[in-house]
């Protein structure tokens, strides 16, 4: 099937920097493209603020209307999330199928939701998001039936009853109350294993999957393009020391992503708040990483997440054109795709932890291999003697602060 042929829209408010705005305009062309469209022209305008009817000023959309017919376009797609009277209007004015970044970001969820808690999030944020705006359209969703922005509840002719859509979404709200339960219940079974988490957080393409593939060996999607990931996977790894610990890869973040996202994939983000520590990827090559970090943090302290130590890793080293000059601390520079930077990296993080944990020390009599081994597990072991004259084994190493000594002793 071909790509639909795609103009860009945007508004330059004076309230954004260039750098801002362009960053987000690339954004956009790399989300049109995920989607399966050709970006085709972009315009932009330089305004005050947005035009509240109609985004965009009446010169500007007459030059677009041409573009429109000369080009054979398929759709237009605005660079911010636009009132229902302004999609309306421009749907009217342009002649075409017309959506804005939020709806684009939603289409991408759509395709990209594989299990069956991430369809039922995707399906309720479409549906909130539809629901102020199905009155400019019905006609359009009905009579085109595909396409970048009807995904998911679009294709179920959204116009015919807004009763329905509000049962709809009442239903899936109660479902997901289900998945949400369940995956509290998983948590708390984890956390009562006093097992260590993990989290991969980051940009969305930072390689977070990479990372994540390289150290479980599994194969989670990894393709160079946003989104990849949406539904957190969750495997156990084993640190340099013998250590066992949990890690989980998450779903990207992005700028500006669509508060009704937000929210519906809370439960999914909450894998983050549950971490013990985080792991931050960032893509060094990439020209607005300090945009990106600044994201990653914003939404981080949204989900009060912000407190939990955490490593930045500027992957892609070996794409960097310019010194990266590291704005988060502690960092390192890696490609994930190098073995030797994962052992490195399994060694950081492993001192990372020991730094957050408290030491302890204490002698094991031969006969007690069980406690030995939990402590091989749950704590990370520094040094391991056998001191013949005594017949015991004189262990040090590092150990979570929440959990007394005692407790991991059995006493």
């Amino acid at each position: 099937m071909a790509n639909e042929k795609v103009i860009i829209i945007a508004v330059k408010q004076q309230k954004q920097t260039n750098v801002h705005f362009e960053s987000s305009l690339a954004e956009l062309q790399s989300l049109s493209n995920t989607a399966g469209g050709d970006v085709v022209q972009i315009f932009t305008q330089n305004r005050e603020k947005m035009h509240p009817a109609t985004y965009l000023g009446s010169g500007k959309i007459e030059e677009i209307i041409t573009s429109v017919q000369e080009n054979d376009v398929d759709l237009v797609i605005a660079n911010d999330e636009l009132s229902p009277i302004q999609l309306r209007n421009l749907s009217i004015a342009l002649g075409v199928r017309m959506i804005d970044r939020s709806q684009l970001i939603l289409d991408i969820f759509a395709q990209r939701a594989r299990t069956k808690e991430g369809k039922l999030q995707v399906e309720l944020a479409q549906l909130e998001y539809l629901l102020p705006r199905l009155r400019g359209q019905g006609t359009e969703l009905s009579r085109l039936g595909g396409g970048i922005g009807t995904r998911g509840p679009g294709e179920t002719k959204l116009e015919t009853d807004q009763r329905h859509i509000r049962r709809r979404i009442h239903d899936i709200k109660q479902r997901l109350q289900t998945v949400v339960k369940q995956r509290e219940q998983y948590r708390k079974r984890r956390k009562a294993n006093d097992a260590v988490q993990i989290a991969i957080v980051g940009y969305t393409n930072a390689g977070k999957s990479t990372l994540f593939n390289r150290l479980t060996n599994s194969d989670s999607l990894e393709e160079d393009q946003l989104f990849a990931t949406l539904d957190p996977l969750t495997r156990q790894i084993q640190l340099p020391s013998g250590m066992k610990v949990l890690i989980t890869d998450t779903v990207g973040f992005l700028q500006d992503l669509p508060t009704s996202l937000i929210a519906a994939f809370k439960s999914t983000l909450e894998e983050v708040t549950e971490a013990d520590f985080l792991i931050h990827m960032v893509d060094g090559s990439h020209p607005d990483l300090n945009q990106q970090q600044d994201t990653v943090l914003r939404l981080l302290k949204e989900l009060q997440a912000d407190t939990i130590p955490m490593l930045t890793v500027y992957n892609k080293k070996d794409l960097f054109e310019q010194d990266v000059i590291p704005m988060n601390h502690p960092y390192m520079f890696m490609t994930a795709h190098r073995e030797a930077d994962i052992q490195q990296l399994l060694r950081k993080v492993e001192n990372l932890l020991k730094a957050e944990w408290q030491f302890y020390s204490l002698s094991l009599l031969p006969d007690q291999g069980k406690l030995l081994q939990q402590l091989e597990q749950d704590t990370i072991i520094e040094s391991k003697l056998f001191l013949e004259e005594k017949q015991v084994y004189k262990i040090k190493g590092y150990m979570r602060k929440d959990i007394p000594l005692n407790r991991l002793l059995g006493e």
